[in-house]
């Protein structure tokens, strides 16, 4: 009887030890599992992918993103865990195909808004048996780099031929007219007008090549935009006084903006200079300013003869005149509203027009304003040398809500 009391127990004792020992196993077996369920690169690719110095972008058997860094988030190639662009799966569904390395140079949306795109150099290649690595190289600034060089030689040598080709024609009609007093004035005050006009290209040419390489971030600070009004107005009194053409400027605001102040003096006083450019002698050119939802507007509005649709959507290209002929006479070069554009890009705003044929036209400056607390920005001075009242109305109301 003991003898089986005692059996009983050691048998009770075993099968307890035994499920103990199955669940324990079980546990084991479901931690391996899960564990396994984890991407696992091939062993020092991590390591590898991280000192690359290229976005990229690692994919599993379906396309799910198994890695990625940082920058091929910024790049837009990647939200979430899903791998954005079309033209990136085409590539990994090759290689998977294929088994071969593949190289694209690709132009890509930046991202969901907007107009922005992106220029990179994408490798893929398999990364062991089970994944496919995107490599992507921003070439971005290099490629436009080099398109703006090639434009700026094409644009350049066609342009300066004809200030060129005149001066030298009126030399020749000078040489061969010494004794005649008449004509030699006549011919030397042409090649006084064809030079300055060769000098004004050139001075927007540069002024140009340096915007669209520029940063302003390095000699960004905060702005008075009162105070960029009055420095514009001053430098285009001359040009308006020799058409006898009033500077009225609207009330001022208490708002400043973050940017270079020498751009975008530069950007308004080409705003400016254009409306008197392009307006009849004896009208008014009007310029307006405002605040609202965070955002700067400075509108320059000419009782011009205003633009038709099709020029308005060129307008803001290089070299781009509505009338050649015109601006031939008037002096114009073709750079000034693309070098309103640059400026108004590279200061995070943007510029826009409103024009009717007969109606004048209104081109409007908009820049992010910045906030400045108990900002006492200076008052708008009345310029002396002009016709200038601060208090007149300034643009009629298409031109402040073009």
């Amino acid at each position: 009887m003991l003898i089986g009391v005692i059996a009983g127990l050691v048998g009770l004792a075993l099968g307890t030890f035994g499920v103990l020992a199955f669940r324990t196993s079980e546990r084991q077996r479901s931690i391996v599992d899960i564990a396994s369920d984890e991407p696992v690169l091939p062993a020092g690719s991590a390591e590898v992918l991280a000192v690359v110095g290229r976005a990229f972008v690692v994919v599993d058997a379906i396309d799910g993103v198994v890695r990625a860094s940082p920058a091929a988030y910024a790049f837009g190639l990647v939200r979430g865990h899903t791998v954005v662009h079309s033209e990136l799966l085409d590539m990994t569904a090759k290689v998977r195909r294929d088994g071969v390395i593949l190289e694209r140079q690709l132009e890509l949306p930046r991202g969901p808004l907007g107009q922005g795109t992106i220029i990179v150099q994408v490798r893929a290649a398999m990364l062991g048996e089970e994944y496919i690595v995107l490599l992507a190289d921003d070439r971005t600034e290099i490629t436009r780099t080099e398109e703006i060089r090639n434009d700026f030689v094409a644009n350049v040598s066609h342009e300066l031929k004809t200030p060129v080709g005149a001066i030298s024609l009126l030399a020749e009609a000078l040489e061969s007219s010494a004794d005649d007093e008449e004509a030699v004035r006549r011919f030397a005050k042409r090649m006084h007008k064809e030079s300055g006009r060769l000098a004004a290209l050139v001075q927007d040419i540069i002024e140009l090549s340096r915007l669209q390489g520029a940063s302003i971030n390095q000699k960004a600070h905060p702005v008075d935009i009162n105070t960029v009004i009055s420095e514009a107005v001053d430098r285009s009194l001359l040009t308006a006084e020799t058409k006898n053409i009033e500077i009225m400027i609207g009330s001022r605001v208490a708002a400043q903006v973050y940017g270079d102040q020498d751009l975008l003096v530069t950007a308004l006083r080409n705003l400016i200079d254009n409306a008197i450019r392009y307006s009849p002698e004896n009208t008014t050119v009007g310029i307006g300013v405002r605040s609202r939802e965070g955002l700067i507007s400075v509108s320059v509005t000419d009782q011009g003869d205003g633009l038709t649709a099709e020029d308005q959507e060129r307008v803001f290209e290089r070299f781009y005149r509505v009338d050649a002929a015109r601006s031939r006479q008037t002096g114009g070069t073709g750079l000034g509203l693309s070098i309103v554009k640059h400026v108004a890009s590279n200061h995070g705003g943007e510029v826009t027009l409103w024009s009717q044929p007969g109606q004048g036209s209104t081109f409007t400056l908009r820049l992010p304003e910045l906030e400045v607390e108990d900002s006492d920005p200076t008052s708008l001075p009345r310029l002396a040398g002009a016709s200038i009242r601060p208090d007149a109305p300034g643009v009629h109301e298409q031109g402040a809500t073009a």
